[in-house]
């Protein structure tokens, strides 16, 4: 793949701005933003300062090492989730309930393969109530949801709500550069 698109700070905001449109089209609130080291930590500091919301980060790193150091993030899923600790299951009488859920919105800086937000949703399934899949299928791209600078439509993630620009790497198997990648050659 020797074919490469440089982006600028201008396209990285004018992108960010496209997913904020698209956020306030959907009506979504999110509670706080999640970014995902390293590519996702400025457009979610983008967002979250627009929105005056909370910024948080994940480490998700597939792409330069085999997974191993990735992060987990029980209370993120419990957030997602609405988990009901183990005091306060009786009085709920469940596990889990929606009022309590937090609106999350995972960023990334693009959507390649779809590993990092399929390990997302997988890790945060099999660290909280992984055995009601009901309740987290009414999570996913409803109180959890996934923005990205640029999403790859050939990804094997389908469910990226908000993007700047969309992409076919079948079609044109070009490698993006954001800004952060080369600001000091």
């Amino acid at each position: 793949m020797d074919k490469k698109t440089f982006l600028t700070m201008e396209d990285v905001e004018r992108y960010v701005q496209d997913i904020l449109r698209q956020i306030s089209l959907d009506r979504f609130k999110p509670d706080y933003v999640v970014g995902i080291t390293r590519g996702g930590l400025v457009p979610a500091l983008m967002i979250s300062h627009y929105l005056d919301i909370p910024c948080e980060t994940l480490k998700v790193s597939l792409r330069d090492d085999d997974g191993s150091n990735c992060e987990t993030n029980c209370w993120m899923a419990e957030d997602a989730i609405g988990y009901i600790s183990t005091e306060q299951q009786d009085v709920y009488k469940s596990r889990w309930d929606i009022d309590v859920r937090k609106n999350i919105l995972v960023v990334d800086d693009i959507n390649d393969t779809g590993a990092t937000f399929n390990w997302i949703k997988q890790d945060w399934q099999s660290s909280c109530l992984q055995n009601e899949e009901y309740a987290w299928d009414s999570v996913w791209d409803n109180t959890v949801k996934f923005a990205t600078l640029v999403n790859n439509e050939s990804s094997d993630y389908k469910s990226v709500s908000y993007t700047g620009l969309e992409i076919n790497k079948l079609e044109d198997p070009r490698w993006i550069v954001f800004p952060w990648e080369e600001w000091w050659r």
